[in-house]
Order: C-alpha cells, then structure tokens, then sequence
C-alpha cells in the first residue's frame, strides 16, 4: 500500500491510498498521514489496518494532482520545527569510492577517514538480532522548514558551490505518544547537498549537507525489499542530460536497517513524542561523480517504481550576496 498527501480542490487536504492494480482513493476522515498514524497507534494497529477501518473514499487521479502541483510531502509535520530530516552516508556497498576520491591522501597506501568508516560498516554494520552494530556517520539536514513537496524547487543557497542530488531512500517515522518510534513506511528521497564544498574538506560535510530535500510522492507501507532499483536523472530544457540507475535495500548496503536506525534513535532528543522524523540511508550514485554541474533550472527526476510514482524537483539558485550576516547586541 502506498499514502500520499494531496490538497483537494476546495483546498483542504486529504490522506490518498493506494494498491497496486487499484485506483488511488481518498482515505476517509484522515486530514493528514501523520494523524491517521497517531489513530492506528490509539487502535493498536498498523497503518493498513488502519485504512482498512475508515473504508473506500472517492477515487485520485494522482498524476494530475502532481502535475497541477496538489501532491504534498507524504508525511509532514503541523509545526515543522517537530519534523527532523537527518541521514547517514558511506552505508552502501560502492558508496566509498566516490567519497574516497573526493578525499584522497597523497600517498595512495593511507586510508582516508572514509574508507575507515566505510570498512567499519562491512565488518560490524549488520549485527546479529537483539545486538548493536558499529555506527555509521549521521548527519543533520534540517527540520520541517527545509523540507520540499514533490514537484516543488530545491533552492540552493548564494554561498554554495555545488547543487547535486543524491537518490536516497528515506524511512519515514513517527514517535509515538510513549516516546517509542514508529516507522510508517520508505519513501524515495532527493538528499540535495553540496559536493564541492564536501571536497574541499571532509568536515564542512556537516555545512554541505544544510540544504532543502524532497520525498515522495508516496509513502510504500511496510517493509523495504531487499533490493531495490531506481534511476536517477537531470533533465536540462526538457532533455536528458545525465541518467545513471542507483541501487539500495540491505542486499546492496554495508549496514542493516535496524542498526541505522538504532544509532538514530538511541538519542532521548529523537524520541519525543508526536515529532516526525525523516531519516536518509545513503546512495551510492551521484551525477557529480560524472563530472556533471546542475545549473538553474534543471530537473531532477527519480524513479524508483518500488517507493511509487517518480519524485521531479527542478533546481533554482538564489542569489548570491557578499554581506556578512552580522548579529545584533541587546
């Protein structure tokens, strides 16, 4: 089963379902995903059990709702200062090698940092049920306020030096009222970032990575397949300028999902109750490794069929401006 969230045409919003083979129909009393999920946590059931409950809404055409620029976030957050984007990178199997690249020592025998953190992910990342893992590298992407409907602009800064995506899936969750995280289900994700600036030094990762993403359209229920396939594109004036397929599931990553997530939200400060969380699992495939440059206006597009219909972004860069951002004295 796949959620999304739409805007109707009278304006309010609406919870959409979806089965494969079956038309897109309106889920009944359920003005948002997150409060549906608050609902089935009340009830003691899960999100398909949930939707079974409410009955059969109207029909959707969600392709035209995308086009007409109705498609919300599948998940979201009423004050999005509770919605916490974060994400861990070097997870998949191929992951290292552009990172390594990128940080690469003089003397070719020295590992980089990344290649150290990556061969810890091999060899402790997918521990044994009921044990804990190595962890990965985290980082944070923002809250609510950087987060960008499907089919929306991802605006890169006027101080950054790159404008890349990364194809990513992205678990979706929701802390219950008892501090316990839920996880609602996958989405595929644009982890826009700047990778000019992560090569400069490996630590402004942390500064590259403050930028807007994109999830959705949809939200697949349930669990992730163990491979999963997509391609990602950059689409300039209508034509294709750059198209490379990614791979995730734990059949292509270094880490199990459950110690991700584990090394997430073992944090008190992850767990309070009712914040939405985003969390992205890394990729292994970036057009910027092509030695391909996004300009202002370019689309990009991921299709992964097994999170849903296909996530469009186009990119647009503000402007620049050379004044240093000065803090008053009270």
């Amino acid at each position: 089963m796949f959620l999304s969230q739409i805007v109707q045409a009278d304006g309010s919003r609406a919870v959409v379902a979806r089965h494969d083979g079956q038309p897109a129909r309106i889920v009944p009393g359920a003005a948002s995903t997150r409060d549906l999920a608050l609902a089935a946590i009340a009830a003691g059931r899960d999100l398909t059990a949930e939707v079974a409950a409410r009955g059969a809404g109207n029909t959707v055409d969600l392709r035209a709702a995308l086009d007409e620029g109705r498609v919300l976030l599948p998940l979201d957050h009423p004050d999005p200062a509770h919605l916490h984007l974060t994400g861990t990178g070097l997870t998949h199997l191929g992951s290292a090698a552009t990172r390594n690249s990128m940080h690469a020592k003089a003397d070719p025998e020295t590992l980089t940092d990344s290649m150290k953190m990556f061969r810890m992910g091999i060899e402790g990342g997918k521990p044994a049920a009921g044990a804990v893992g190595v962890q990965p590298e985290w980082f944070y992407k923002g809250n609510g306020f950087n987060a960008v409907a499907p089919g929306a602009a991802l605006a890169s800064p006027g101080f950054a030096l790159d404008a890349g995506e990364e194809p990513e899936v992205a678990g979706l969750y929701l802390v219950g009222p008892d501090g316990r995280p839920h996880r609602l289900g996958f989405a595929v994700g644009n982890e826009f970032s700047d990778h000019v600036t992560e090569r400069g030094n490996y630590l402004w990762l942390a500064h590259s990575k403050l930028r807007p993403a994109s999830y959705g359209p949809e939200l697949r229920v349930g669990a992730l397949p163990d491979h999963v396939e997509g391609k990602s594109r950059i689409l300039r004036n209508g034509a294709l300028i750059w198209e490379k397929p990614f791979l995730s599931g734990e059949a292509n990553m270094s880490h199990s999902l459950a110690n991700l997530e584990h090394h997430h939200f073992k944090y008190d400060l992850f767990r309070r109750p009712g914040d939405v969380h985003v969390h992205f699992f890394g990729t292994a495939t970036l057009s910027f490794a092509d030695g391909i440059r996004a300009e202002p206006g370019d689309v990009f597009q991921l299709d992964c069929p097994a999170l849903g219909l296909p996530l469009s972004n186009p990119l647009d860069q503000q402007p620049g401006d050379a004044k240093p951002v000065t803090v008053a004295i009270l």
